[in-house]
């Protein structure tokens, strides 16, 4: 699985809050989906591109 996120950036957004060491790769792995929806959505409509309206 590649690394979709970085974890300092997840840490500063939740800054007041504590991170379970597996909800990065949790995180990533949703990242990982909607991306590849994403993709799937820009492919059925005869796109190459990936625009904002495929998430």
């Amino acid at each position: 699985m590649a690394d979709l996120i970085v974890k300092a950036a997840v840490k500063e957004e939740l800054d007041d809050k504590n991170v379970a060491s597996d909800f990065y790769e949790a995180l990533d792995e949703e990242v990982s989906e909607l991306l590849e929806d994403a993709a799937e959505r820009a492919e059925s409509n005869g796109r190459k591109t990936v625009q904002p309206r495929d998430l």
